[in-house]
């Protein structure tokens, strides 16, 4: 079941919030949309195991018939990197091969697309970005046009664009629209945690010039990253860790004078609760159980680090795709309703109506 709001209004003055629908400059209409059809999650069809899945069964026709232009290797073992070569490269039969992928993977998109669509909580939508790792790639960004091409073909007239920021940083550099402006006063820039079912991102993100609205030309200014997949830590190991790794970051930016302000803001798959509970989604995250009613993650991130600088530590956290979305913002000033999906893994996707009268920041 998706989250969403029945009335914007119901807490435009409500205190902050974890997971709160509506913030500074949008409203979330809709996130963790876990839209299904009579084959089971429509996301299922637009995710990282598709796409190779796409290549693969060309793969398979190919080698029916002749060689395979790529070779023995697996076709999960292909980086992006890798495919991207073969993409650009000299050998037409291969660079072909790839694009099968590209246009059936677009077409599926296309569909799905399509499907979240006809949701109300999606109509009228104007612009889609796409983020996730997908999108790190030229054949992800190729994927994307084409899906848009295929849509507007269809007379479905919404734009499809990749997210401006790099993905990774995009986790990060949302966080600072999670909270009114006011509480970065005085201060120059925000901790900022992305989690998630393969890795751990920590950064410190800059909030740039005063002058430049919607925090335009925010940046992340020191990141650091862990692939907990290969160690398998349980979730308590998880939390020492991630509070070891902001410490360091905490420390870097006092050194060079760069005064944090006391607060993190967190994204994290799923749905979140009021207070900062995960109510479900967070099955992949590192160690389990992080749903479990006896824990809470900004609590014990409060507790391993309690201040910043000489204030109390204040934690915000939200659905991974709502603050990799968030980091759009800036950009969507051309239009009211827009959404993100972000392909990696699974499918993230929140859905935003940007606020009337809203102030630039």
């Amino acid at each position: 079941m998706a989250k969403s709001s029945s009335d914007p209004r119901d807490e435009v003055n409500a205190p902050l919030a974890h997971g709160a629908l509506n913030l500074p400059l949008v409203t979330i209409d809709d996130y963790n949309n876990e839209l299904r059809d009579k084959d089971g999650f429509v996301g299922d069809n637009a995710n990282k195991k598709t796409f190779q899945q796409k290549l693969d069964d060309w793969r398979k026709r190919i080698r029916k018939v002749g060689d395979d232009p790529i070779g023995n290797i697996a076709t999960e073992k292909l980086s992006k990197k890798k495919i991207d070569a073969l993409l650009k490269g000299d050998d037409l039969a291969a660079a072909a091969l790839v694009m099968g992928a590209v246009e059936d993977f677009a077409r599926d998109f296309a569909d799905v697309i399509g499907k979240f669509l006809k949701d109300k909580r999606w109509g009228k939508t104007e612009r889609i970005v796409v983020g996730g790792g997908f999108r790190r790639s030229h054949f992800g960004e190729l994927t994307i046009a084409r899906t848009m091409v295929i849509l507007k073909a269809a007379g479905i007239d919404v734009g499809v664009v990749p997210i401006v920021h790099h993905p990774d940083e995009a986790g990060l550099i949302g966080a600072v629209h999670l909270m009114p402006r006011w509480m970065f006063k005085g201060h120059e820039a925000i901790l900022a945690v992305d989690i998630g079912g393969t890795n751990v991102r920590a950064g410190v993100v800059q909030f740039g010039k005063d002058d430049v609205p919607n925090f335009a030309d925010a940046s992340v200014w020191e990141s650091a990253i862990w692939r907990h997949a290969d160690d398998e830590p349980s979730r308590t190991a998880t939390i020492e860790r991630l509070a070891a790794m902001l410490r360091d970051l905490i420390g870097k930016a006092e050194k060079a004078n760069l005064k944090p302000a006391p607060i993190i803001g967190i994204a994290c798959p799923g749905i979140i609760k009021a207070d900062g509970s995960i109510e479900r989604g967070g099955q992949n995250l590192p160690g389990g159980n992080w749903e479990s009613d006896s824990f809470n993650l900004p609590a014990a991130l409060m507790k391993a680090i309690p201040e910043i600088g000489d204030d109390s530590t204040f934690v915000m956290m939200h659905n991974d795709a709502v603050v990799q979305g968030l980091s759009q913002i800036p950009f969507m000033n051309d239009v009211s309703r827009w959404a993100v999906l972000t392909i990696g893994t699974g499918l993230g996707n929140a859905h935003f109506t940007n606020r009337e009268g809203a102030k630039a920041r």
